[in-house]
């Protein structure tokens, strides 16, 4: 039986990928933080089962920037397989707590890699970047050899961490890759997150009329590659079955702004949106920002406040998934509409 550590279990992408472990004949181990409140809630179905808890997942208290948790856990559990997804991954925050996301997303990728090859040198390590690597993009759409351009606390973070495991893998001949994931999503986002932020907001004005306030965004023309995160980790496990270790773009080939995925989510609920201007107002005393009307609730639902802009925006991501498709044989099959569809009747259903 293959072990896996896993870090970052409880998070979106930790969840799937341990079911597909389990699924697999895995014995998965994870890390998880202290937390004064419950933040196993997507993975308590898998260990209040009688036929896996302390049989097939286990889980262990650790955090990135504690050296000396993570090369406990390593030395205990001795995993074949190392998935790195632990991450401060909100990129708005990331300006608010950069020292804090150097820590965990640059230097605790550092510190988890050492402790594999402390003790478990022949264990193979996925690490999980991201697509803001390309940031200010020099390139349409993005592929590995395409230069990184960060442009926030968050992607610099990375982008150290794309860079050591890269170096792991040459310096020490470590089975290390890095996959460079586009945005993925699923009903297990995060609430923070703007897919789930606006679903969530979108079917609360649904059910309730519009009584609990509009949904409030920043930058309605960024556009993203998104795709559906179970499929996403599926990626992940099959770049650590190749026979040499190498690095991947994993997107779905498309690219959509977020006003289009506002505007889709608001056709499947039916809304009838319409854009008009509105909001603050300039010098002059006209209005800067849109504002989403429904006409089927005769009100306001969407309004623009520029404190959700960032600092640095990233304006248009679209990856090249063709190296992912003919060496590991990854394709994306749920695309925009239907990834939608997906959140939406999961947030209904709720």
């Amino acid at each position: 039986m293959k072990k896996a550590l896993i870090t970052g279990i409880t998070g979106q992408d930790g969840s799937y990928l341990t079911e597909l472990l389990l699924e697999k004949g895995y014995e998965v181990h994870g890390i998880i933080r202290r937390s004064s409140g419950f933040n196993t809630q997507r993975i308590d179905h898998l260990y209040s089962d009688p036929e896996i808890m302390d049989k097939k997942l286990f889980l262990y208290y650790g955090d990135m920037v504690d050296s000396l948790s993570l090369d406990h856990i390593m030395q205990k559990v001795l995993p074949n397989e190392v998935y790195h997804l632990a991450a401060q991954s909100h990129v708005k925050v990331s300006f608010d707590v950069p020292n804090y996301t150097g820590e965990v997303d640059a230097l605790g990728t550092l510190k988890l890699i050492e402790a594999m090859r402390k003790h478990v040198p022949h264990a193979r390590f996925y690490n999980a970047t991201t697509s803001e690597l390309y940031g200010k993009v020099q390139e349409i759409p993005q592929k590995e050899t395409t230069p990184f351009y960060p442009r926030s606390p968050y992607g610099i973070a990375k982008l150290y961490s794309f860079w050591i495991v890269k170096n792991y893998r040459e310096a020490y001949n470590t089975f290390a890759v890095n996959g460079i994931l586009f945005n993925h999503e699923s009903p297990r986002r995060g609430g923070q997150f703007i897919t789930k932020k606006v679903i969530s907001k979108l079917v609360e004005i649904t059910e309730c009329g519009g009584q609990t306030g509009p949904l409030v965004l920043g930058n309605l023309d960024a556009k993203r590659d998104w795709g559906y995160a179970p499929e996403y980790v599926e990626a992940m496990w099959r770049m650590l079955q190749q026979e040499s270790p190498e690095d991947f773009v994993i997107a779905t080939g498309e690219t959509h702004s977020v006003r289009e995925f506002v505007e889709e989510s608001c056709k499947i609920l039916g809304l009838k949106l319409e854009w008009r201007r509105g909001g603050l107002r300039d010098e002059n005393n006209l209005p800067t920002y849109e504002v989403g009307f429904s006409n089927k609730l005769d009100m306001e639902i969407i309004k623009i406040d520029p404190k959700y802009f960032r600092p640095a925006e990233v304006d248009i991501l679209l990856g090249d998934p063709s190296k992912a498709r003919e060496k590991i044989g990854w394709e994306a099959k749920v695309k925009f509409g239907e990834l939608i569809k997906i959140m939406i009747d999961y947030e209904l259903n709720r």
